[in-house]
């Protein structure tokens, strides 16, 4: 039995998955001191996703060293984790993550990448493959069931990958890590969402002392 298709993100409360730009990950010194921005977006993103980075889990699966907290939000990041057969992302996210992932990339699952740009399948330490898709996302998601088996495919990202594939009627459910943080411009993760296809039917809602937990099951109107 096949299993679902699911992202699963941070947002802002005022509805970002990401700053106006990632590319401070990889700027250089003195590209952050010509730029301010790139720290400042750096810090968005960090502050975003800060719910996940003390938990237990998180720290195992990127080999940061025993210890870290138990609860809610551990759970739901190892419940992700586990749930994940396969992944799919779009280059951008790809591109950033090659710069800035562990050698042993943190999916330990076959990762299909959206791309124009043909690449031999690239495997690392841990698990990872990642395969580069070119003819669309109807075949990554084919090859991505494949290769996950009973498990479910996680559409890992970027906010526009998540769209094709929620526009398109491919998903079954999201969560959402609802960070009280506002970013006041950046990547709207709905923007651009076909809202006359789309109705979400409330599944759970948690919250925990960094983030509320909201899960929602997706059907086609």
């Amino acid at each position: 039995m096949a299993g679902k298709v699911f992202f699963a993100v941070s947002m802002s409360l005022d509805g970002f998955s990401a700053p106006e730009s990632m590319e401070g990950i990889r700027a250089t010194p003195e590209q952050r001191e010509r730029d301010p921005r790139l720290d400042r977006w750096v810090a968005q993103w960090m502050e975003l996703q800060s719910w996940i980075f003390p938990v237990r889990f998180f720290r195992e699966n990127l080999g940061l060293g025993e210890g870290g907290e138990e609860g809610l939000d551990n759970d739901v990041a190892r419940t992700t984790f586990e749930r994940t057969g396969a992944s799919i992302m779009g280059r951008r996210m790809f591109d950033l993550g090659e710069h800035a992932w562990p050698e042993s990339a943190p999916f330990h699952t076959p990762v299909f990448v959206l791309t124009h740009q043909p690449r031999d399948p690239w495997e690392r330490p841990g698990g990872t493959t990642f395969h580069f898709v070119g003819d669309g996302i109807h075949k990554a998601l084919d090859r991505a069931r494949e290769a996950a088996g009973d498990r479910d495919v996680r559409i890992a990202g970027g906010s526009e990958t998540i769209l094709q594939f929620l526009n398109a009627g491919l998903v079954d459910e999201f969560s959402i890590a609802l960070a009280p943080v506002l970013f006041g411009a950046g990547i709207r993760l709905f923007d651009g969402v076909d809202a006359s296809r789309v109705r979400l039917e409330p599944v759970r809602s948690e919250p925990s002392s960094r983030a509320t937990h909201l899960t929602y099951a997706v059907h086609r109107r």
